[in-house]
């Protein structure tokens, strides 16, 4: 799962993508963009290395994406290149600064988050209405069309004159047959307020930041935290009340707006974590490991995370009967530790 990081200039996007680097990620560029790879910390992976004493372990991984060029401009169009690069995410940090520039100019917030909003809405509006004038055209054409597709973007069209983000409407901004348009603003969002080194509250504004909890981060104080010796940095995190790093933090609010939970798998002296959306099915859950078991599907070995932990081993849970086999349709649940029953 991909999350892209945005913001107006001067909101601290690099600043939060280097305190997200404490874990020494791995960093390349595609295309100008920068991708940091993080791992996603989970105590009961280690719980699990722990009981099976694998040979191999291997967290659950995040990717966020530093798009190039600027968001907004002067003239209040945004960089398209930008927003391109972000239309491959599967959701974004929208990077809003609440912290004094040098100069002393104060925040503005709320200001600052609907500029970019609008931006959005904008760069949407102009997808959907070139759509909706060729599905016109085509049909005037004789041409067939899909009048659910239609629907669809005419009902899109309505909230984004309406200066309405996309996401307000969960079912609209979810349908499949939109999925292709990689609208901005149909993507889920998380909220982060870069804050000066010694603010910790967030801003109050009139607007709604959207469905999830927004996140307070100390960009500038936590990135310098990140150079510092474990030791040095507990004190730090004490003195400035800060509860868990950035990374962790932001982490798990990124899996969070993405609806994620976690299963596990040991195969061949391997504990392995895996994402996948929340209501996802045993069948789906198999074909994300390899398409090989979702054709090939018979059933699925279930033992729950919290049962296993209770029983002390995999065979003790097996003999007490919390080891069931689940079908399909089953929804995968988090903690779920799986072994998939497959014939190819």
């Amino acid at each position: 799962m991909r999350l892209g990081i945005i913001g107006l200039p001067g909101s601290g996007k690099s600043t939060i993508l280097q305190a997200l680097t404490q874990s020494k990620p791995e960093q390349r560029s595609q295309k100008g963009y920068s991708i940091i790879t993080v791992r996603v910390p989970d105590q009961r992976v280690d719980a699990l290395k722990r009981l099976f004493t694998p040979d191999k372990t291997v967290y659950a991984q995040l990717e966020y994406v530093l798009p190039h060029g600027e968001t907004y401009k002067p003239d209040g169009q945004g960089d398209e290149g930008f927003w391109n690069d972000v239309r491959t995410c599967d959701a974004m940090i929208h990077v809003v600064r609440n912290f004094h520039q040098p100069g002393g100019e104060a925040p503005h917030p709320q200001e600052d988050f609907l500029k970019l909003e609008t931006d959005m809405i904008f760069a949407d509006l102009i997808v959907v209405e070139t759509r909706i004038e060729r599905l016109d055209l085509d049909k005037k054409r004789g041409k067939d069309i899909s009048a659910e597709e239609h629907r669809l973007l005419e009902e899109s069209l309505r909230m984004l004159e309406g200066q309405t983000p996309l996401r307000d409407k969960p079912e609209l901004a979810g349908a499949h047959l939109l999925k292709g348009y990689t609208l901005l603003s149909a993507k889920p969002v998380l909220v982060l307020f870069n804050n000066d080194d010694e603010d910790e509250t967030s801003p109050l504004w009139d607007e709604p930041s959207g469905p999830y909890e927004p996140l307070m981060v100390r960009g500038k104080l936590e990135m310098e935290l990140g150079e510092l010796s474990p030791e040095e940095a507990a004190e730090f995190l004490t003195a400035y009340h800060i509860k868990g790093s950035a990374m962790e933090r932001v982490i798990r609010h990124s899996c969070g707006v993405l609806g994620l939970i976690t299963f596990f798998t040991v195969v061949r002296k391997e504990v392995r974590a895996w994402m996948v959306p929340k209501g996802t099915a045993a069948l789906d859950a198999a074909g994300v490991i390899h398409s090989d078991m979702e054709k090939g599907f018979i059933r699925a070995e279930v033992l729950a995370y919290d049962e296993l932990v209770a029983a002390g081993t995999y065979q003790q849970a097996k003999k007490e009967g919390q080891v069931r086999l689940e079908g399909k349709t089953y929804i995968v649940q988090d903690g779920d530790l799986i072994t998939f029953r497959f014939n190819i």
